[in-house]
């Protein structure tokens, strides 16, 4: 079978402003910067084709702290420059699975070590997280050329006439009676993928939630500003609430008034984020606990808990059963990769939260190691905008979620992606508590990019052979 190869590769870095800000844990974000791979492939005759990847570099998620802002930030982009050598240096011809499943477990850890030896300038070490984070562009572009190259949707190049199966990759946990001999990505995939998808909306910890809480600063350009507008305008059912996770009563009462105000206007479920701010399982418990006995109503609609406690699950082994037993708890920041996955299930998580930001090539095989495992799996939000919204989307329309899709980068930067939404308007605009996929067509992930008038800076970085 005929492979590819990058032959040249060009990073774009796009700047979006927030329209309002959005905390979570300690930290706000009022600006991002989206990096945009663009890679070109080929095959030994020399036929070319391209592919694009998109991931915000999330700074404050992928690498908390209270170094500046500003080193973290210079720090992932100088990353993914030194990253772009690394994958045209591979000079490795193959399938996407199998080359980025070869760079996720061999080159980028030592290329993560070589940059916090050498490179950095941050006074931390770059955590794993923004390294995976700043190489998921990289990967996403190169699954989206070999599907191209194919002539392809791309979620149909992972069948077995393209893949070995998935022993090759996955280990399942120590007694049980799952095997992956024989078992393919496919076979684990939605056919027919769905077309639409339920949305969440995320209510950060900033966000006014009534007239009460206006400070006079808030943006007036059409878009929402009260959660009750945004609830009405785009018929929403379901609402992700970011916590403090230091502070019980504040967490409390957020819970209480955001669930109020939702379910008064036809919301039917909640997530509840602590953020990995939580050092002791105790104060989700006695939170729940609580609900439980004065708001059953808003307790019953709570579907699920994001991990409350510290990224390294090594250097935090926190139990969490004493919650699983109460509500689903769903491993996210940690969740870095099947084996991270396979850890948490020990520590008693029973389900996990997918994010293309991790790769695609992580999240497929993330999936199919929860599912074979019987965990509960959903795909969250790095408030994509532009392209990056296209492999989210894609991702969870693929996959048996437990609930739809997040999808906020309308709330926050709707602005970032007016060229991508006149090609595709169903997903950047939540229509009826719904985003429509049905404008995704095509090889590759559908992008439809040379329809999209999108005018790019100059290329921060290009490397070729």
């Amino acid at each position: 079978m005929e492979y590819v190869r990058p032959v040249k590769i060009e990073i774009y870095f796009i700047p979006v402003e927030n329209r309002i800000p959005l905390k979570f844990g300690p930290e706000v974000l009022t600006s991002v910067t989206c990096a945009r791979v663009h890679m070109l492939v080929a095959d030994s005759s020399g036929k070319v084709v391209d592919g694009w990847g998109e991931v915000p570099l999330s700074v404050q998620w992928g690498w908390p702290s209270t170094a500046s802002y500003e080193t973290r930030h210079r720090d992932m982009k100088q990353f993914c420059q030194l990253l772009a050598d690394e994958w045209m240096n591979l000079k490795l011809e193959g399938h996407p699975m199998d080359t980025g499943h070869m760079f996720l477990e061999y080159v980028l850890p030592l290329a993560h070590i070589r940059f916090n030896s050498k490179y950095r300038e941050t006074s931390e070490d770059m955590p794993w997280l923004s390294a995976l984070i700043c190489n998921s562009p990289f990967d996403i572009a190169f699954h989206d050329a070999y599907a191209k190259y194919r002539e392809l949707p791309v979620y149909e190049i992972y069948g077995r006439e393209f893949l070995p199966d998935l022993s090759s990759y996955l280990e399942p946990a120590p007694g049980s009676s799952v095997s992956f001999s024989g078992k393919y990505i496919e076979d684990y995939l939605r056919t027919p993928p769905l077309k639409e998808l339920i949305v969440w909306h995320l209510v950060g910890g900033t966000d006014p939630i009534d007239e009460e809480e206006l400070t006079g600063s808030e943006p007036h350009d059409g878009y929402p500003v009260l959660l009750k507008d945004w609830i009405r305008e785009d018929g929403l059912k379901c609402l992700k609430i970011k916590l403090r996770g230091n502070d019980f009563n504040w967490d409390y009462h957020r819970i209480v008034k955001v669930a109020r105000v939702g379910i008064e206007n036809g919301v039917w479920w909640f997530s509840v984020d602590f953020n990995c701010t939580v050092k002791d399982p105790s104060y989700v418990v006695e939170m729940l606990d609580k609900l439980l006995y004065d708001e059953p109503d808003i307790y019953a609609r709570i579907l699920y808990v994001e991990q409350p406690f510290p990224y390294d699950l090594e250097s935090n082994p926190v139990d969490v059963r004493g919650i699983s037993s109460r509500k689903p708890i769903f491993m996210d920041e940690s969740a870095h990769d099947w084996r991270q996955i396979r850890y948490g299930r020990e520590l008693g998580y029973s389900g996990v939260a997918l994010k293309t930001c991790k790769t695609q090539t992580s999240a497929l095989l993330s999936y199919c190691w929860a599912k074979s495992h019987g965990m509960t799996v959903m795909v969250q939000d790095l408030t994509n905008p532009m392209l990056a919204q296209i492999p989210h989307l894609l991702l969870a329309s693929h996959i048996d979620t437990i609930m739809g899709v997040e999808s906020n980068s309308m709330q926050f930067y709707p602005s970032a992606s007016e060229p991508e939404a006149r090609v595709h308007p169903g997903l950047y605009r939540r229509r009826k508590g719904m985003l429509d996929l049905r404008s995704i067509r095509g090889t590759g992930f559908g992008y439809r990019v040379e329809e999209i008038q999108r005018e790019l800076p100059e290329p921060a970085y290009v490397v070729r052979e």
